[in-house]
């Protein structure tokens, strides 16, 4: 198979290499799918936008990588792409496609001197780098492609002072309900998302007994999220929805049981145990442990006898 590299930079360049008119605004484009004259290239393609994009895409049976990893995109759902992102397409010889739904593009200067511009990157919809794609009840779908209508029609009208605002708010409006729907994907498909807490567990667990700890410190979000081939926002929200902690935070209060067990069941010293736990500092261990448990170590250890 042939495989090409497209590097997409503006909107406009994706619409001539799609077969399409220019597009009626230089920052935002919603695109109906059916009207797609030709694939973006022949064959099989990598893809990495300069811009946004957010697609519901329907009758689109190709197999897809998104960060590398496989992509599980079937019909009714929603796939989220920030600047620079890669996504390979892999079509089988001769098969026929007849894509529907639709796909938002949007330029980061479409968020110039908003409150969405900083706030973007906080929908971890588009950091997953290897994610399970948003999938829609017939309602969702219904209610998100209002949304985007809405926004086709605001930049067909005469552009005004008011037109990126009115235009952001939408686009915010669509990013928020997306962001309920995660969550409750993450809520309703238990099983893949407890195999995952299952597989951090296990993962935590030799970490902490091989003696890492004390050598390397407390594992980084990235290198847990590396090893569960899962991407740091992904791993985030996952554990945020089903246990309502952070990442960081889940890993400190799995560091303060294993302080407990050592201060409840060792002659260690309070030192030792903070630098077997890789603390530097004794001050940094002993504030940790007295901000989670009320206590210091000593006054732990302690309460035992």
């Amino acid at each position: 198979m042939n495989k090409q590299i497209i590097r997409i930079k503006s909107i406009g360049e994706f619409h001539r290499l799609a077969g399409l008119p220019s597009p009626a605004h230089p920052l935002i484009s919603v695109i109906d799918l059916e009207k797609l004259n030709r694939p973006l290239a022949e064959g099989s393609f990598t893809r990495a936008f300069d811009f946004y994009s957010i697609s519901l895409k329907k009758n689109f049976h190709v197999r897809m990588k998104y960060g590398q990893q496989p992509h599980d995109f079937d019909d009714g759902v929603l796939h989220f792409m920030a600047p620079g992102q890669v996504l390979t397409v892999e079509f089988e010889k001769d098969q026929v496609h007849n894509p529907s739904g639709w796909m938002i593009l949007f330029h980061p200067d479409l968020l110039w001197n908003t409150q969405l511009a900083k706030t973007i990157k906080q929908y971890g919809y588009f950091g997953y780098v290897a994610n399970e794609a948003l999938h829609l009840s017939d309602k969702e779908e219904t209610m998100l492609t209002a949304i985007a209508k809405n926004m086709e029609q605001e930049y067909h009208t005469h552009i005004d002072r008011f037109s990126q605002s009115v235009i952001v708010a939408q686009l915010e409006l669509l990013l928020t309900y997306a962001d309920r729907f995660y969550q409750r994907q993450f809520i309703t498909r238990k099983a893949s998302s407890h195999e995952i807490l299952t597989r951090l567990e296990e993962l935590l667990k030799r970490y902490f007994t091989s003696g890492a700890l004390a050598e390397q410190g407390l594992p980084t979000v990235a290198y847990i999220a590396e090893s569960l081939n899962i991407s740091p926002n992904y791993l985030s929200g996952l554990l945020k929805s089903l246990t309502g902690l952070s990442t960081q935070q889940h890993l400190h209060d799995k560091l303060i049981e294993l302080a407990k067990e050592k201060l409840s069941t060792t002659n260690l010293s309070v030192s030792e145990i903070a630098y077997e736990l890789g603390f530097e500092h004794l001050a940094s261990f002993s504030k940790l442990f007295k901000t989670k448990t009320q206590l210091s170590p000593l006054e732990f250890r302690q309460s035992f006898n």
